[in-house]
């Protein structure tokens, strides 16, 4: 049984004395002991997956589907966009004419037509990177989604926590979930929900980038970013100034003096999950492997030109770097510092100009690059922001928030390159045939990593929960 909160009593074998009256009772309905520790066993992560790490590249605001991956020409003039699409290597794919290194490697991923959910605001980034929708959209007053303990935790931090829990030879060298360029919502100065460790706790949130921006104006996504602003450092860990490894250990050791103190007033938990958070940022400061991995420099110049030099290409580069060095999950996002961006209400220049050719770049040189050095069949490669557009146009080809119809694309450990799931109606505003939810994207996220999405871990009261209700992986996108 995986325990998150306090310190139960164990019998030798591992088991809470809670924990096996709750088993010997299952006993009454007919699963006996033995079955439930066979069912536990068979639950073990990481076993048989095709998938030993994920990329989770999060366009957030909401890419549009008519100006990417379903486009319909055919559609009336208010309704098709601006764009024209382009063949690409998959059979009745056409794409829009701004991908056209994606297009020429579409034989490499699947793009999934029929994402859907119902929650159509920004505060859904929850349920795309957790699977589950945020608590505060069932209170009395549903709204917005704030940041907090009730969350559920992301699918990172659920990774994290098993990796710390099956293999903890693991901290000491790489963490096991990275969130770069920055937490989402940083240059705009918002929190963002959906990327924490929620109900389990902060001692398995991503360690963060913090790479900044100029000015209150500036977009590094649409703009050339120099070596010295892209300082990709773990947040809260080392400043710009080295420090010393021996002043570490003094830092270490005075901190030690202090909390040690505090742990005979504060038996909570608490200051435990603290202490392992700190324990680790210290072994991660420390450890020159995640040094040299979070030093960009490192990559040729032709390479990172593949990638593009704005802040998303070279982000997603860093993505690559982190997954070769062991992390087991990297989510890269594309964020709004101009509080558009992805969410485009405006106009369509943006994403002639910056947006879309930038994602081009980038996405096309992850999937060549991983595919050159062999790692492509052992990483799952997610494309998804929390929504689509309207069918509609606003003004100028912009377009408003739209959740029930969507796409994503996948890619690497196993996925089925070169085909297209789900089919949208006339307008892509519905999906006419296999819907996506959130829900069973994740479960294929899980199942990749040979994690099964119906497994229970303990929420913050004790209770077993499963990583994924109702909801089975697309079985149908694996080779």
């Amino acid at each position: 049984m995986l325990t998150i909160q306090g310190h139960p009593s164990r019998v030798c074998q591992g088991w809470s004395r809670r924990e096996l009256i709750q088993a010997g009772g299952l006993g009454l309905f007919g699963v006996s002991l033995p079955r439930v520790l066979a069912a536990e066993e068979a639950a073990v992560p990481f076993q048989n997956g095709r998938a030993k790490q994920v990329i989770f590249l999060l366009l957030f605001g909401g890419p549009s589907q008519l100006e990417t991956f379903d486009m319909k020409p055919e559609a009336p003039s208010e309704i098709r966009g601006p764009f024209q699409p382009i063949a690409s290597r998959t059979p009745g794919l056409r794409i829009c004419e701004h991908l056209s290194r994606t297009a020429q490697l579409s034989d490499k991923f699947a793009v999934i037509r029929t994402m859907n959910h119902r929650f159509n605001d920004h505060g859904s980034v929850h349920y795309i990177q957790t699977g589950h929708p945020h608590p505060s959209r069932f209170g009395p007053q549903p709204g917005e989604t704030p940041v907090g303990p009730k969350e559920w935790p992301s699918m990172g931090s659920v990774v994290n926590y098993l990796s710390l829990n099956h293999d903890p030879d693991r901290r000491a060298t790489m963490p096991d979930y990275t969130y770069v360029p920055n937490r989402l919502g940083a240059l705009q100065g918002i929190n963002r929900p959906g990327q924490y460790a929620g109900w389990l706790g902060s001692a398995y949130n991503a360690l963060a980038t913090d790479i900044r921006k100029r000015g209150k104006t500036d977009n590094p996504y649409f703009r050339d970013c120099d070596d010295k602003e892209l300082d990709f450092r773990i947040r809260g860990i080392l400043s710009h100034e080295e420090v010393r490894i021996d002043r570490l250990d003094r830092r270490r050791s005075l901190l030690e003096q202090f909390e040690s103190q505090r742990r005979t007033l504060d038996d909570t938990g608490v200051v435990g999950q603290y202490d392992s958070v700190r324990g680790r940022a210290i072994a991660l400061a420390t450890s020159p492997k995640m040094q040299a991995a979070l030093d960009i420099r490192r990559e040729s110049a032709s390479l990172r030109d593949r990638y593009g030099r704005h802040l998303f290409g070279q982000s997603v580069l860093m993505g690559r770097r982190l997954l070769e060095a062991g992390s087991r999950f990297v989510t890269v996002a594309w964020d709004t510092p101009d509080g558009y961006s992805w969410d485009s209400h405006r106009s369509s220049n943006d994403l002639k100009n910056h947006l879309i050719p930038g994602f081009d770049q980038a996405y096309s040189a992850l999937l060549t690059d991983l595919d050159d050095r062999g790692l492509l069949d052992e990483t799952l490669v997610v494309v998804c922001g929390e929504m689509g557009r309207t069918p509609k146009k606003y003004g100028n080809w912009g377009r408003s928030h739209w959740t029930y119809c969507f796409p994503a694309l996948m890619a690497g450990a196993g996925i089925r390159g070169g085909v297209t799931y789900g089919t949208s109606d006339k307008q892509a505003g519905f999906p006419i045939d296999k819907p996506v939810s959130p829900e069973q994207m994740s479960a294929t996220i899980f199942h990749a990593l040979g994690i099964d999405p119906h497994m229970r871990i303990n929420d913050r009261q004790g209770r077993p929960v499963e990583l994924v209700h109702n909801a089975d992986p697309v079985f149908e996108l694996f080779s």
